[in-house]
């Protein structure tokens, strides 16, 4: 959860014209995201295990994970071709595509922790932007299908959304 003082509003001019009539409580709802998966079984135990994501809904074609509070979705079928590429941030080479989840700085060093020995970093715990508004903590590491995951934690939750300066830093 973010700081309840560093609450995030839509920045999106349509965005926030839809939502600027209803109370900030209803703000933000939980994502949904569906991906394919090669292997069920192993992606739901990678998942649950290695992240502690707790299992929802699921048929023998599907799986519900909550991922951080958001609804996590994974279809078994075969084929599928994962598009691998990178973009230089900072100085590091970030997998494309890739998702994940802002955390508080404690549970992202907890997670860091807990991570350390259950998967292949592909980028370690490092800090980026440091000095600047943008500074966060980052990681980032591949599930079972080759997704890259993200998991960050801003010094200050307020420059979340903050454009670059002039300078080209946060």
């Amino acid at each position: 959860m973010l700081n309840r003082e560093a609450r995030i509003v839509p920045k999106c001019q349509k965005t926030a014209i839809l939502f600027k009539h209803l109370p900030e409580e209803t703000m933000p709802r939980p994502f949904h995201l569906a991906f394919p998966t090669s292997d069920l079984a192993r992606t739901r135990d990678f998942y649950v295990e290695a992240l502690g994501c707790a299992l929802g809904r699921q048929d023998a074609s599907w799986i519900d994970l909550d991922f951080f509070g958001h609804q996590l979705v994974f279809h078994e079928c075969g084929g599928f071709v994962l598009p691998k590429s990178s973009n230089p941030v900072d100085q590091a080479q970030v997998p494309i595509p890739h998702f994940g989840v802002i955390l508080e700085p404690m549970a992202f060093d907890r997670l860091a922790e807990h991570l350390e020995h259950r998967v292949a970093f592909l980028i370690e715990p490092t800090v980026r932007f440091a000095g600047t508004a943008g500074e966060q903590k980052t990681l980032f590491f591949l599930d079972p299908d080759g997704y890259a995951l993200e998991f960050k934690s801003f010094a200050d939750d307020r420059f979340i959304f903050e454009p670059f300066s002039d300078e080209g830093q946060p």
